[in-house]
């Protein structure tokens, strides 16, 4: 278990002992209807086979796999231990892309286990076994009655919300305890995320069981895994449009980062740094998708900017600054048409303004200025004092965190300021990308109490100044024009390097 720790392993072990006692019913009693377990079991095994078969590899939709429909209509057809054995078989035959696989297996299979076994215990208190017609006929010898509809539809949907409502929990704890997250945040929006899902799966189950108990028996149940198939079709289809957008991503932070080699790297860090800002103030998931993909943008417009202008190794003259500064609007213009950004557009086209009305492109003021340009900006100059520049040595995480909050109030938002010093102070700053040689991993715990001696905000005092800003994250006096108004006047943290965007308390790269 790579780097879990110790609340997770425990949560993990505890998971897996209750899907055991939910299990160990079935293998102890002998009422247990072995050949409908074997085939609901052989049903999600071949759901899993089929996408390796031969003939059809590469055809066959990778939302196809581990089918919720099955473990719903074990759920309905089965004793709530047989049921848990069938989920616990499909979850551990699941496909996994992320490591640890055997750990992410076992976890699946006991989170499905349980939610199998819960649900059941719903459906059978709620008497749903006696709607599915069959069963109620079956013990006076009669022939198999039809379903009670809508009768069986109450404790159907009723299992299907008990299914996701035990998963989701499940994974909000595990999120918890892997990723020290807030108990308050851990499970938002998991439940309406996987809610309208789960029902949908549910209703699939519900007529496989039906289909089962008709007279035709279970070869009939068969046919209802064309419109399974279909359903995880168009949710495959959705995922496959989502990885699309994610490659549209990648190739234009390539594009930035080609362009501009002293930044390479940093569009990553900053929409990793966006994300936890967004997390601790307690966006939605969905929310939280939109910032990162903001922080990863932000930079787009460089693209439009003179290659030999980024790359100048001398200092910029005011027209050069006002080329450069153009960044934000270019940006915006060249993600215009593409859809799925929404609200990220906003953030890309105003993530230098300040709270002051000192920025650009439009020297807006507090909450004129949008709530993720607010949050890109702390991330962005979060990143670009503690990266090393081609004008600027990397500075301690302290520091930068300490050079943040006294910037808080003129040039950034104090709850932005606030939202990264307390979430770097609990989980650690952890760079999943960087091409800086000097990569700073601060542990959970160092915040921004651990400044060193001499480099705290007073001892940055010295340091050129732009106009009459503290130009705490300034580069060289050499490098930094003469400038006046938003683009360089007076206010809090100005200056810049070869891009305009190493201002004050880091202002981004």
């Amino acid at each position: 278990m790579r780097a879990l720790p110790p609340g997770a392993r425990g949560y993990i072990l505890c998971a897996v002992l209750a899907a055991a006692a939910c299990v160990a019913p079935a293998l102890t009693d002998s009422g247990t209807p072995w050949a409908a377990v074997a085939l609901l079991t052989a049903l999600c095994l071949g759901c899993e086979l089929v996408k390796v078969c031969p003939p059809l590899r590469g055809r066959v939709p990778e939302g196809i796999g581990s089918f919720f429909p099955v473990v719903l209509a074990a759920v309905f057809l089965l004793p709530p231990a047989a049921a848990a054995l069938v989920a616990l078989t499909g979850g551990l035959a699941g496909t996994v892309v992320q490591r640890p696989a055997r750990v992410r297996r076992v976890w699946h299979g006991a989170q499905q286990a349980s939610a199998a076994w819960t649900a059941g215990q719903l459906y059978g208190l709620l008497r749903g076994p006696a709607t599915l017609g069959g069963a109620a006929s079956a013990d006076s010898g009669s022939p198999a009655g039809p379903a009670d509809f809508p009768s069986a539809l109450l404790p159907a949907t009723a299992a299907a919300i008990a299914f996701c409502l035990v998963l989701t929990a499940l994974d909000g704890g595990i999120l918890a305890a892997a990723e020290r997250r807030p108990a308050a945040t851990a499970w938002r929006g998991l439940v309406a995320s996987s809610l309208a899902p789960h029902c949908v799966h549910g209703l699939a189950g519900l007529m496989t069981a039906v289909m089962w108990r008709s007279p035709y028996g279970p070869p009939a149940a068969l046919l209802v895994l064309l419109p399974m198939y279909i359903s995880c079709w168009v949710f495959a289809q959705y995922h496959r449009e989502r990885t699309a957008h994610q490659a549209t991503i990648r190739a234009l932070v390539q594009a930035v980062d080609i362009k501009d080699r002293y930044t390479r790297g940093h569009s990553e860090r900053v929409g990793q740094a966006s994300t936890m800002i967004a997390r601790e103030l307690g966006m939605r998931e969905d929310r939280l998708e939109t910032v990162r993909i903001a922080g990863i943008l932000h930079d787009v417009g460089k693209l439009g900017v003179p290659t030999r202008l980024l790359r100048k190794d001398g200092p910029l003259t005011p027209q050069e600054r006002r080329i450069i500064e153009l960044h934000p609007e270019y940006g915006h213009e060249m993600v215009r048409g593409i859809g799925f950004l929404g609200d990220a557009r906003s953030a890309i086209l105003h993530h230098h303004e300040r709270v002051d009305g000192s920025g650009y492109p439009y020297g807006l003021t507090g909450e004129q200025i949008p709530v993720l340009a607010r949050v890109v900006a702390v991330a962005d100059a979060f990143d670009a004092m503690t990266s090393t520049r081609s004008y600027s040595r990397a500075r301690p995480v302290p520091v930068a965190l300490a050079e943040l909050e006294r910037c808080a109030g003129a040039q950034f938002d104090p709850s932005m300021v606030r939202a990264l010093v307390d979430a770097i102070g609990r989980t650690g700053w952890h760079p999943v990308v960087t091409s800086d040689e000097d990569l700073q991993v601060i542990p959970a715990g160092a915040g921004a109490a651990g400044k060193e001696p001499g480099t705290g905000p007073s001892a940055l005092a010295g340091m050129p100044e732009q106009g009459s800003r503290p130009a705490a994250a300034a580069p060289p006096a050499d490098r930094v024009p003469a400038a006046s108004g938003p683009a360089g006047g007076s206010g809090p943290a100005g200056g810049s390097g070869p891009d305009a965007d190493g201002a004050g308390a880091g202002g981004g790269g």
